[in-house]
Order: C-alpha cells, then structure tokens, then sequence
C-alpha cells in the first residue's frame, strides 16, 4: 500500500511539475521530455545540435526532433544497461573517445580556441559535459549490442531480400580498391635511442625529487592525453601495448616506473590507482625521431625493389615477405585488410587520404613510386602500394556483393528487433513529451500518448 501511495505521489509531482527549472525567478532550462526517472532537458538537445553541426552531420528532417528521439531510445537503453552487472564501461573507453572527439571538433573548427568559441564554454567544461554523454552512448551501445546479438540471417533470407528489391533500391556501390603493400620502417639510430632515454631517465629523477609529473607530461609527452596531465584514466591490461601493461601493473601507487619501450616510443609511467583487474595511470611518451639520411636510404630501397619486381626479377608477393616491415599484410603477401569489413576491399573513405589519391591514379597491376605516409601507430613509414583490383561503381548484386547484402539484411533485422524493443518498453515506460516537441515526425509515433 505504501509503495502504491509513493508511485501516485510520484506521478502527481510529475504531472504538476512545470516544464522549465526555475533560479532567482529567472528560467535557467526546460524540460522537454519526461521518461521513466529520466529527464531531457533542452539545453541537452542544443548541445547535441551544436555537437552535430561540429562534425559535419546533417539531416533531411527536424534535426532537434531526430536527436530528441535518439535520446529518448538511449534512455530506454542505458536504464537497462545499468541493470544488467556485464556491461561496464571504463574510464580509459570514456577518455579515448572524449580524445577523438575534441581532436576531431579542432580540426572541424579549426583550433582549440575556435571550438571554446563555437560551443561558448572553456574546453574543461566541454569535455566534463561531454564525458557523460559518451558514456551513456557508450552504455547504450553495448546494450544494443546484446540485444541483437541472437540475431542472424542465412543465405536464402539473404536471396529473397535481394529479389524482392526494385532496381532504385538496390544498394549503390562506391568504386572500390584492392591493394597490396610494402613498407619499411625507418630505423632510429643508436643515438637518438640513448638521448629520448636518458632525457626520460633525467624527467623521472626531478619527478622522485618532487616535481610534478602532469607538468612534464602537458610539456613534452607526445600523446593525447597530454593535455591531461599524462592521466590514461581506468584502464584494462589487453587494451594497452603489452611491454606497457606489463610495466604498468607491476607498480606501487605513486610508483614512477624506469623507461618503457612500447610500439609507440619510449614512455615513464606513474601508477595512480587500482580497481579491481583495471588500474589508473600517467605516462610520458617520447618518440624518437628518425634521421633525414635514413629516410632516403629506405626510400632508395623501396624504388630499387619496385624495379626489380617491374622487371620480373622477383613478384610482389614474395618481397614483401622478405622486405616489409608491416607484420599485418606482409604474410598475406602485401595483401591490406580492411579491418572494418575484414575484406580486402576499400572505398575511398577508408583509406588514408595520401593511400587514396595514389591508388586513384593507378592502373591494375602497377606499383607506385615511394612515398612517406604515417601508420596506426604513429610513425612515418615508407611505402609502395600494387593496385591488385579496381571495382568500379555498380549497382550491388548477389555474386560480386553478398557480404555487403548479407550486412545490409541483418542491419535491417537488427533494426527491426531493437524497434520491437523499444515499443515494448514504450508501453511499460511513463513518458511525457513537451508541447513544444509533440508536433515532431518520430519514427515511434507511440512516444507521444
């Protein structure tokens, strides 16, 4: 009885309570949708906006209807993400995607003072807004995620949803790219090797006498997290370089640790905390750097290996598994993977932009001249590419497209699964939408009952 009088009085102060947030008399913010024990509120919704117009999205529609919407659903989602003890998300995932985020506003905007300017508010205060907005993206994500997960399509499902499509539905494919590389990494000399080192050596020494390591770190470490003090945040042992992780979670808290050599470079980590398998860390990362004279020995290289496999004196495939450098196509022969579709087809817009204009202006079996370009980790590489396939811009069909079809088909069935979703807990949910935003065209008419 007592908990029913609750639940009234509850939805009595929901229904009472005016749509707006009042301080000294003045409106400060309006709620716009009521759901569950959640609130939208419109300063949520103009952010958003902002944040979209940042990176270049559009929409046809309502844009503020759209992302109302999708609010709304990601409130559904996290509700019973929070529930559910196997879906956890750590600091490091929030950290890691609040960094691309800012990069990607400062390079849209233009510089970290223009994205100050443009959202009218420091960058601290952006960026401790924005860490609860990604996690519950992140939370939403990975409740998403399971619920499609029993989900599966079969080749002839596949097949009848291919024949069933008219011709303008029919996925149109963007040219497509085959390719195959070889590259060698420049080595850093011995020098260069001992100077990063004892410079680190030197940073670690002032820092056990007192001097702060988040002051090296904003100074002279070569990592996004820079800008925060070196501080990685929470993080797991398989999700960093594991010569990092093995150092890393050897240490005591407060511990600075001696120099690290990672893929990446050279790093002095500082243990902050532990939680659990997961620990908190600062690091300082430092990375050698290659000499002139070096690079125009690999670049002298690779051009006299591309004339001898011009000339037939060795293929392509076999000097890049005794040449290259890169451990992730050089036993397929060169061969480049997409690692979004693991296929070895690329549009234009997964390739790096210097990797795209290059293969553009090729002919099937030619092989480029060299040139410098910059790998997942970082480092300038030399490189020459092989264009093995060209596949030009075509309506998708079954025989040349059934992976991308069969995606398309599950996508659709997963989409399907998480709209039932959504209506089942739409009836089961109190939702209350303000005046202001009932006229929108929502893909679930049943958020305004």
């Amino acid at each position: 009885m007592l908990k029913k009088q609750k639940t009234l009085a509850l939805l009595f102060i929901i229904n009472i309570l005016p749509f707006s947030i009042f301080a000294q008399d003045k409106t400060i913010d309006q709620i716009v949708a009521i759901i569950g024990s959640n609130i939208v509120l419109k300063s949520e919704i103009e952010s958003m906006y902002l944040q979209n117009l940042a990176q270049g999205i559009t929409s046809e529609g309502d844009m503020k209807c759209e992302i109302l919407e999708n609010m709304l659903i990601e409130k559904l989602l996290v509700a019973e993400a929070e529930l559910d003890t196997n879906i956890i998300i750590t600091d490091n995932q929030i950290n890691q995607q609040l960094d691309m985020r800012i990069q990607y506003f400062m390079q849209h905007l233009g510089s970290e003072k223009e994205v100050e300017k443009y959202f009218k508010k420091p960058i601290v205060q952006l960026k401790s807004e924005l860490k609860d907005v990604i996690r519950d993206e992140l939370m939403s994500g990975q409740m998403r995620s399971k619920i499609t997960e029993p989900v599966k399509v079969t080749p002839s499902e596949v097949r009848y949803y291919y024949r069933d499509l008219s011709d303008d539905e029919k996925p149109k494919i963007n040219t497509q790219y085959e390719y195959a590389q070889i590259t060698i990494v420049p080595q850093v000399s011995e020098e260069e090797d001992i100077r990063i080192k004892n410079e680190l050596r030197g940073i670690k020494k002032r820092i056990e006498d007192g001097e702060n390591f988040s002051m090296f770190a904003v100074l002279y470490s070569e990592c996004p997290s820079a800008r925060d003090g070196g501080d990685l945040g929470f993080f797991g042992r398989a999700t960093m370089d594991p010569a990092f992780s093995a150092v890393a979670f050897n240490l005591k808290q407060g511990q600075v640790s001696n120099v690290v050599r990672s893929e990446f470079g050279y790093h002095i980590i500082q243990l902050i905390d532990r939680r659990g398998d997961q620990i908190r860390a600062k690091h300082i990362l430092m990375k050698p750097k290659v000499e002139i004279e070096v690079k125009e020995k690999a670049l002298t290289l690779l051009d006299s290996l591309s004339n001898e496999i011009r000339k037939d004196k060795i293929s392509f495939s076999e000097a890049a598994m005794r040449y290259s450098d890169d451990k992730n196509s050089r036993n397929n022969g060169g061969m480049v993977v997409n690692p979004q579709t693991m296929s070895a087809r690329f549009e234009v817009n997964n390739l790096k932009p210097d990797v795209s204009k290059i293969l553009a202006n090729m002919q099937v079996n030619e092989i480029s001249k060299p040139f410098i370009t910059i790998d997942d980790k970082q480092r300038e590489v030399i490189v020459i590419v092989k264009l093995i396939n060209k596949i030009d811009a075509h309506a998708a069909s079954i025989s040349e497209d059934y992976p991308l079809l069969s995606d398309l088909f599950l996508q659709q069935k997963q989409e399907e699964t998480i709209k039932n979703w959504v209506a089942e807990r739409q009836d089961k949910t109190y939702i209350r939408i303000d005046e202001t935003y009932q006229n929108c065209d929502f893909k679930y008419s049943t958020w305004v009952k």
